[in-house]
């Protein structure tokens, strides 16, 4: 072989392995996978918060990460398939929002960490030991959304003290759903009213309960906190003007489309948190030594338009504790 041509054939080896040794070289891409009830697309500024979670530990989606989707949205058995679809993925942490997909995929996996966002108690649910020390490779954030279910019957009561006959709207597949049922008996009890508790699992089943609450002249509707509910929010804001009932809602969004009142915690600075903890972890963090986080920001908002439209007056008082007033 003449030496030009074994000097051009080895330049041609070298530049045909060159992509290869540049592939390798490339950051591993990282795989997150997660469920929930909620889309992106039903929950837009939830997934943001999660992103910015993620960014704030330097992984972006599409550059360092992939997320898997496996939303449910208001089929609830399919919970624990997709779990398990992400474990056969392989996927290298999950994030699992709402308790029943939190609960699907501590079934499905003990050794692939898991990140939880959801609105019970986590102890109480047996994903945790205990808040401090979670063990095992779970961890999450909670926003207890219980313990403030009374407080959004009172709310809802002294925007529409005459209403005294009440309904209270409900996911029954919720884990919370036996909670938040005997909080508002009770808060009904005191406050002297009666209340009506409305099942539904879909948007068909929203309108049909929204239906039998006319037909039970109802003044006033207290939404429950539920991921479907939260993923409808435009929905079922739509459906509530539509009989023109007075509705406090457990999500800002629901203000934003449109409703009268909202009292809950920031979702999407929920999902943030998951986020940096997701992010912790694939820098190498064990869920079990991660505190389980609880969002303590409450926020009321209230929409003046709405107000206006059903012909009511909000009272000084409380407008004046509203963290935000729609006008």
């Amino acid at each position: 072989m003449r030496r030009r041509e074994f000097i051009t054939l080895i330049g041609g080896a070298a530049a045909a392995a060159w992509p290869v040794a540049a592939l390798a070289q490339k950051p591993k891409m990282l795989l997150v996978g997660y469920v929930g009830i909620a889309s992106r697309e039903d929950a837009p500024d939830w997934f943001a918060g999660f992103r910015a979670g993620l960014k704030e530990g330097g992984f972006i989606e599409g550059q360092n990460i992939t997320i898997e989707y496996r939303p449910t949205k208001d089929q609830f058995n399919r919970f624990p398939e997709f779990a398990a679809d992400l474990v056969r993925s392989g996927v290298d942490v999950i994030f699992a929002s709402d308790n029943a997909g939190s609960l699907a995929a501590k079934a499905a996996t003990g050794t692939i960490p898991i990140v939880f966002a959801i609105g019970g108690d986590p102890v109480a649910l047996g994903l945790v030991a205990s808040l401090n020390r979670p063990g095992g490779n779970i961890t999450g954030v909670s926003f207890l959304s219980t313990a403030i279910t009374a407080k959004r019957l009172e709310l809802l009561h002294e925007l529409v003290p005459h209403a005294a006959v009440v309904g209270a709207l409900i996911n029954p597949t919720n884990t919370n759903a036996a909670a938040d049922t005997r909080e508002l008996k009770h808060a009904a009890r005191t406050l002297g009213l009666q209340l009506h508790v409305l099942n539904a699992t879909s948007e068909t089943e929203i309108d049909d309960a929204l239906s039998r609450l006319v037909q039970l002249s109802a003044g006033a509707l207290v939404i429950e906190g539920d991921a479907l509910f939260a993923g409808l929010h435009t929905q079922l804001v739509a459906m509530v003007a539509r009989r023109r009932i007075p509705a406090i809602y457990p999500n800002p969004a629901n203000a934003r489309a449109g409703g009268l009142m909202t009292y809950g915690a920031s979702l999407p600075d929920a999902y943030r948190i998951a986020g940096v903890y997701v992010g912790r972890i694939l820098k190498g963090d064990r869920p079990g030594d991660l505190p389980v986080q609880q969002v303590t920001k409450v926020e009321m908002i209230i929409n003046l338009m709405t107000a206006k439209a059903f012909g009511l007056t909000i009272p000084p008082t409380l407008l004046a504790r509203a963290d935000e007033v729609i006008e």
